[in-house]
């Protein structure tokens, strides 16, 4: 099919679904009973560790949201107050190529993309859930690369780039785990964008007890890709309405959580953690990627780093507002206000994602093209690939 664009499009954020056996085709038989599929009133249903999870109420994905459903939504709001079934509309039987690369190779031509950089989906239940137990954390995300490798590559025809997990409870492990996908091609790592759990509690990954995980980061010179998942805010919303709920982020919000959900917290603590918290300056060559993440988060937190440095120098061994643009790229929703964004950051740290085909994001994901369409076209084409491909330091 002929091309919408007629230059390289490079999508931020595709996703797979995962099969089934995703999280133990190749799990160690002493860790078989910390995941599990269980039938519940006759639908499917992910346990870990006996605990029903319904962060995706259909974690086999055979029946799925169509793509771009909640676009609108996102881009309009909901003046109608439809409930979160109305909007989404008719579920639909999922695609071979949600599951494999080669036909959404396919689909990737129909659509006009290139390259894609593809995250899975289900994955991010793990960590939050697991964050008693680093050593099964650190087996069943072993378990999961291996599945991701034999079906996926980390490195599929030069198009196709699936993002292996690293956990990072146990530094030596995150390593071991780090040289092994590294190994087998991978040009981008999924880092969870949250305090990592320990058995004496939480902390952030820019401490220095990581700085020899992250150094050898820098020496691989991998991306550092950051998508957004649970990352245990849900702890802290429960605080704040007296309950002990996990997070159901398609269940419909109370207003107090909707509300603190547009703060984006997560990922402004975590950008923060990673510049004020030294990790940036001490491995400058690291290039982050905060993916679906949005981008309302971004000039609060340069506003807030620049306030701090003009106060408090002495606390930084550089400007962090310098040591951010720098070292992070920014993926601004198509629904947000992306000419904006560019405007106050400038282009060349921005670059376009889609979530494809999740039902928050776009149906048709060169699309996009269209919120930039009063941009020079260098700029765009920068946005729309150029600048995905220097952050992965692949030719563009």
């Amino acid at each position: 099919m002929e091309r919408r664009l007629d230059y390289p499009v490079f999508d931020a954020d595709n996703h797979m679904y995962e099969q089934p056996d995703a999280f133990t085709r190749y799990l160690p038989d002493e860790y078989k009973n910390v995941i599990k599929y269980v039938q519940v009133n006759g639908r499917d249903k992910l346990a870990i560790k006996n605990v029903i999870s319904e962060y995706i109420p259909n974690p086999t994905f055979t029946v799925v949201a169509r793509p771009g459903a909640q676009a609108e939504f996102f881009k309009n709001g909901n003046p109608e107050g439809k409930s979160r079934r109305e909007m989404l509309g008719e579920p639909m039987r999922a695609l071979d190529a949600f599951f494999r690369p080669e036909p959404r190779l396919q689909l990737m031509d129909e659509q006009g993309v290139d390259r894609a950089i593809m995250w899975p989906t289900l994955a991010s239940v793990l960590e939050e859930r697991l964050h008693n137990d680093p050593e099964a954390s650190h087996v069943i995300i072993h378990s999961l690369n291996q599945w991701m490798h034999e079906e996926w590559t980390f490195n599929y025809k030069d198009r196709i780039y699936p993002t292996p997990v690293i956990t990072l409870p146990i530094v030596d492990e995150a390593i071991r785990e780090l040289d092994w996908v590294v190994e087998r091609g991978a040009k981008i790592i999924l880092i969870r964008p949250a305090p990592v759990p320990s058995l004496r509690g939480f902390r952030s990954f820019a401490l220095p007890e990581f700085d020899p995980f992250w150094a050898k980061v820098q020496e691989y010179d991998v991306t550092v890709g950051m998508h957004a998942s649970d990352d245990g805010m849900t702890r802290y919303y429960n605080q704040w309405e007296g309950h002990h709920d996990e997070l159901l982020p398609f269940a419909n919000a109370t207003a107090f959580g909707n509300v603190a959900h547009f703060l984006n917290r997560g990922i402004f603590d975590a950008m923060a953690s990673a510049v004020s918290h030294g990790m940036l300056s001490r491995f400058p060559g690291l290039r982050v990627l905060p993916v679906e993440n949005g981008s309302s988060w971004v000039l609060p937190l340069i506003d807030a780093l620049g306030h701090s440095y003009a106060q408090q120098p002495r606390l930084y061994d550089e400007d962090p507002v310098a040591v951010f643009h720098r070292n992070v790229w920014i993926h601004p929703f198509f629904e947000e206000d992306p000419l904006g964004l560019i405007k106050a950051i400038g282009t060349d740290r921005v670059v376009f994602g889609s979530d494809y085909p999740h039902p928050e994001g776009l149906a048709d994901p060169v699309s996009y093209a269209e919120e930039l369409d009063s941009l020079p076209r260098e700029d765009i084409e920068k946005i729309m690939g150029g600048n995905l491909a220097e952050a992965l330091k692949i030719a563009a």
